[in-house]
């Protein structure tokens, strides 16, 4: 027992020698992490994610560049622009809290992609040893999947172990410790037990073992038939698409992606099979993928063309499009080039990905902004809406297209292009419709030509207002507290009692003496100006006055959502106060 608790301990230094800065890397993440939850009220909360982000994107960024060292021999120089790489990241993301929105996701989500992609080839950008690449990835592939399996049994005994101390011996345990715990194994134990199975590096990772069942298993039994099934099931599509001559739908990239990614991996993992006689399903397979892409392709080109030409470019669409013309590259290399190597696959999607994020004027945020202005002009001076360059509002214009301009102000103005958008609305108007960084304008077009039978409509309106004057009123209290019972006041009762879904809508308050005020005919006067308008729009007042017995009632709310669905109506209403006066008669 001892000499086995001996060979761990040693293990933990070998791998602490070898990785120092991985494990390092994944502390900090863990510490600032659990000091969030600790300290909440106590830090400066967006900077410490701010480090957590950085240092968690260092356990991969800090692994790569050591298996780089290890292959190339210069550790301080390669840990060093590591380092400076994560310090330049941390100031690349925003410095306030508010100006962090999902926009930066799209730096933030490809940046993560591609410092774990860059683990997979950084010991072997100039080495030409396709064998000791799979081999060196293979490793890596079972280690990462059995570090989560052991992480995940070691956090869940750990937190049953706690819960039983808990109950069995009475002893109280904070319950932030048991989701503290699951943080503190589930990072920096997991980060560890990798770095275990690792060894010693490059140098045990690319050793040539055989090939594992478990891996023939999985891919014969499981990929193989998953991609028989996307495969028959998009070209029965493309043959529908052929025999109504209609285009595509959207989400049909995704399904092709899919099959294109899994296909991939599924080559991957059997690489070296693929010259194995007496594996003749591999070398099957291997040949037959890529040809059966090409009609694929066309139907992705198609179906994401038809959403750029008709919407415009953003950045989910620029990513879709990169992955296609990726995928189109790889097919081609392939098909054509008799020594490809499989190092191709990651090393051009790395390519693509880095020209994306950083490559001027063609990147995905300069992309989208430059589209999705060409959008917005074209919509303005097709539907005549442009007087000495400023928006009428007051002009006609189509339900759809007055959705189209308000989200393409939304979308720019989160971009900061505040100024660009400013000059089209009326000096009213300007800055007065923001909230935060956004410009909302839905709610200013007055002559808006809506389709009455459109199958689904939603309309979500946002009080402008959130400090209400309750000075004229003797008594407030949160309308879901009268929600469904009685409250008393003095020698009454009220309650208020809704149903509001699919046409059985009811919504009134009432005394429990018999007597009510139906409120639905006031919430839909309320929202009748907005009648014509869909999507989230603002208002400065959402509030409904109503005489109650010897109680003059006003109820206010922060937003009214009203979902219309084939001629059906459901409501919802969030955040209702209200006020109640006594009369004096």
């Amino acid at each position: 027992m001892i000499t086995k608790l001996k060979n761990i301990l040693n293990r933990v230094l070998v791998a602490a020698k070898t990785y120092p800065l991985v494990l390092i890397s994944s502390l900090i993440t863990v510490i600032l992490i659990i000091s969030l939850i600790e300290y909440e009220t106590k830090l400066d909360e967006y900077k410490v994610a701010k480090f957590a982000i950085c240092s968690s994107l260092g356990i991969a960024i800090l692994f790569s560049v050591k298996m780089l060292s290890q292959r190339q021999k210069r550790e301080f120089l390669w840990s060093a622009l590591g380092i400076l790489f994560l310090v330049g990241f941390y100031f690349i993301l925003p410095t306030n809290k508010d100006d962090f929105d999902e926009t930066f996701l799209y730096i933030l989500i490809p940046t993560i992609v591609l410092a774990h992609l860059f683990v997979s080839f950084a010991a072997f950008m100039i080495s030409n040893a396709e064998s000791r690449f799979w081999q060196y990835n293979k490793n890596l592939f079972i280690n990462f999947i059995v570090s989560l399996i052991f992480t995940g049994v070691l956090t869940l005994g750990v937190v049953l172990a706690l819960l039983a101390v808990q109950n069995l011996f009475n002893i109280k345990i904070d319950d932030q410790l048991y989701g503290e715990t699951a943080i503190f194994l589930g990072i920096f134990g997991n980060t560890l037990i990798f770095l275990l199975f690792n060894g010693n590096g490059i140098q045990d990772l690319e050793q040539d073992k055989e090939y594992p069942d478990v891996l023939k298993f999985f891919t014969q039994f499981i990929l193989i038939p998953l991609l028989l099934l996307y495969v028959v099931i998009l070209y029965f599509y493309s043959a529908k698409i052929l025999f109504s001559w209609e285009l595509p739908q959207g989400w049909v990239s995704y399904l092709i992606l899919a099959y294109a990614l899994v296909g991939i991996l599924a080559l991957l993992l059997v690489h070296p099979l693929k010259n194995d006689s007496a594996r003749s399903w591999v070398r099957i397979f291997s040949n037959a993928f890529y040809y059966s892409l090409i009609p694929l392709i066309v139907l992705l080109f198609t179906a994401i063309f038809t959403r750029i030409l008709e919407y415009g470019f953003t950045e989910p669409r620029y990513y879709v499009l990169l992955l296609a013309l990726w995928l189109l590259t790889v097919q081609n290399y392939f098909i054509f080039y008799k020594k490809a190597s499989i190092k191709f696959i990651p090393m051009s999607l790395f390519a693509f990905g880095i020209f994306a994020l950083i490559f001027p004027f063609l990147n995905s945020y300069s992309v989208a902004i430059r589209s999705q202005k060409n959008q917005l002009e074209t919509l303005l001076e097709s539907n005549d809406l442009l007087k000495d360059g400023v928006i009428n509002f007051d002009n006609k214009i189509s339900d759809a297209d007055r959705r189209s301009i308000s989200d393409k102000f939304e979308f720019l103005s989160l971009r900061a292009e505040q100024d660009y958008l400013n000059k089209f609305l009326p000096d009213s108007l300007v800055d007065k419709e923001r909230s935060g960084k956004r410009i909302y304008i839905s709610s200013h077009f007055t002559n808006v030509i809506a389709k009455k039978n459109d199958e689904n409509r939603f309309l979500n309106i946002t009080n402008k207002t959130k400090f209400h004057n309750v000075a004229e009123y003797d008594f407030v209290v949160n309308e879901i507290q009268l929600h469904q019972q009685y409250l008393a006041l003095g020698s009454d009762e009220f309650k208020i009692t809704k149903n509001l879904y699919r046409n059985n809508d009811e919504y009134f308050i009432s005394l429990k003496t018999g007597e009510k005020a139906d409120l639905l005919p006031l919430i839909n006067k309320l929202i009748k100006k907005y009648e014509n308008n869909q999507g989230n729009i603002t208002a400065d007042n959402l509030s409904i006055q109503i005489v109650l017995g010897k109680y003059k009632i006003k109820i206010v709310f922060d937003q009214i959502n009203r979902q219309s669905y084939q001629q059906e109506d459901s409501y919802y209403f969030e955040n209702g106060l209200v006020m109640i006066k006594i009369n004096s008669k």
